[in-house]
């Protein structure tokens, strides 16, 4: 499958098998994770990969909106960064973040992100704890980091909808 093939294919998936996600595999995904780039070569990115099915359903009301799906995920991963370690961490982050989705997509996984960052634990309460607050309440190990997102892996329960042709020329500018 060539790049461009594995980027089309690759959606959101947010109903897993209830099968667990072999070793192998998560440690595939960390290798490929831990190849990012990151600014100025300063590797901020963590990891926090998640198996303990109580924690996750933990995890899955880290949003009001937007993360109780992941409750039935085999796995999470906490993506989160050592801001000790150097500056842009939340682009730091999302590169790590994707590059996980994709090694996730080419080993047949599916996976959803559930973003963190600066969002209210309780949409009804915004000024009120903050989900990453919430996750280092859960995971006081992650207390020094700041988390950029979760995403949540898993076998897809059914196949992804193929993507829709569209024409998006009018987001490109060519100059020269």
């Amino acid at each position: 499958m060539t790049l461009l093939e594995l980027l089309e294919r690759r959606r959101s998936c947010r109903k897993f098998r209830p099968d667990g996600v072999p070793q192998s595999l998560v440690d595939q995904i960390i290798k490929g994770v831990m190849t990012a780039p990151s600014s100025k070569n300063t590797r901020t990115t963590r990891l926090v990969v998640v198996r303990d099915r109580a924690i996750i359903e933990k995890l899955a009301a880290t949003r009001t909106y937007g993360s109780s799906w992941m409750k039935d995920a085999p796995l999470a991963v906490i993506v989160a960064a050592d801001v000790q370690a150097g500056g842009l961490w939340v682009e730091n982050c999302a590169i790590s973040a994707i590059i996980l989705q994709l090694m996730a997509e080419s080993l047949g996984l599916g996976s959803c992100w559930v973003h963190v960052n600066a969002r209210p634990h309780d949409d009804a309460l915004p000024e009120e704890t903050t989900a990453e607050e919430y996750i280092h309440s859960l995971l006081p190990a992650t207390a020094g980091w700041h988390i950029e997102c979760m995403v949540a892996l898993g076998f897809p329960a059914e196949e992804p909808h193929p993507r829709k042709e569209r024409d998006d020329s009018d987001k490109v500018m060519v100059i020269g």
